[in-house]
C-alpha cells in the first residue's frame, strides 16, 4: 500500500506526517505571544481570518533551537480536531512511498517522550521519520491550545 507524506526539515533530520493531516504550508508570519503558555507553544497568529495556535516543532520534540531562515514555513495541521500551525525549519516535497520501505523505530530511541515516531521511512539516500500528529501533543497540551 502506498502513502503521501508532507516531508519537512527540522535540524538537518527529514520528518514526515501524513498529507490528509496537513491543511495547508505558509510562510513565517507574526505571532502574537500568549502569557503563561508552555515553552514551545510560539503564541497565535491570524490565519484567513482565524486565530490559529502555533507551535514550535523544534521545542516540542527537544531539539536545537536555530535561528529562522527565509525557508522556515508554518505547516497547517489538523492534530485530532484541533488545527494547529508547527513551525518547521523548510518543507522539501510531498513525497508517496510504499509500506514496504517502512520500518518501526528501534526499541532503543521508543520511549513515552517518542511515542509520536510510528516508523522510519528508508527513502535513498535519507531516513524519513514519521510523526503521529495525535500523539505529538498530550491531551492536557491539547487543552491548553484550544483553551489559547
Amino acid at each position: 500500500m502506498e502513502r503521501q507524506l508532507v516531508v519537512f526539515d527540522l535540524g538537518g533530520e527529514h520528518f514526515g506526517v501524513d498529507i490528509v493531516a496537513v491543511d495547508g504550508i505558509v510562510d513565517m508570519m507574526e505571532i502574537t505571544r500568549v502569557p503563561q503558555s508552555p515553552d514551545f507553544v510560539e503564541g497565535v497568529t491570524n490565519l484567513r481570518g482565524s486565530i490559529l495556535p502555533v507551535i514550535d516543532l523544534r521545542k516540542r520534540l527537544k531539539l536545537p533551537v536555530l535561528d529562522r531562515t527565509k525557508e522556515t514555513r508554518i505547516v497547517v495541521v489538523n492534530m485530532d480536531g484541533l488545527k494547529v500551525g508547527m513551525v518547521v525549519d523548510a518543507v522539501s516535497e510531498v513525497l508517496t512511498i510504499s509500506d514496504d520501505v517502512i520500518e518501526p523505530p528501534p526499541p532503543s530511541i521508543t520511549s513515552v517522550d517518542t511515542a509520536f515516531i510510528t516508523g522510519i521511512a528508508k527513502v535513498a539516500p535519507r531516513l524519513i521519520i514519521l510523526l503521529d500528529l495525535v500523539k505529538v501533543l498530550s491531551i492536557e497540551e491539547k487543552a491548553a491550545l484550544k483553551a489559547i
